[in-house]
């Protein structure tokens, strides 16, 4: 069974930083894209930034570039979104997400979520 698991939501202020971490278990890792996406309150998901295999592909959403920094440990079989200058509107619930076959997706397999709210 395939499984994804999200840590390291918080409370943080604006401009701070926040490490976020995906754990996988039930694949093989470096054979995934790992997509993170976010779900704002009252909003709909969106793309956050997704990274293929050792980092040859790497995609980001327009509002986290230069702010959001995607990578993987495969060895680990995990995968972080480091975030930087942390905005309210950053306020969301993150979820990582697995595809075979690319950045693009389609995303099978998704993690449960971890929580980021931004305080002024």
């Amino acid at each position: 069974q395939i499984k994804l698991v999200e840590s390291g939501g918080s409370l943080v202020q604006a401009g701070g930083s926040l490490i976020l971490s995906c754990v996988g278990s039930g694949l093989i890792f470096d054979e995934y894209a790992i997509g993170w996406f976010r779900q704002p309150p009252g909003k709909e998901r969106e793309f956050v930034a997704a990274d293929m295999w050792r980092g040859t592909v790497t995609r980001y959403g327009d509002s986290v570039k230069g702010r959001f920094v995607i990578s993987r440990d495969d060895a680990k079989n995990t995968a972080y979104l480091q975030m930087n200058n942390l905005k309210q509107e950053d306020t969301a619930v993150y979820y990582c997400a697995g595809s075979k076959g690319s950045v693009e997706g389609p995303y099978d397999y998704w993690g449960q979520g971890t929580q980021v709210t931004v305080s002024s």
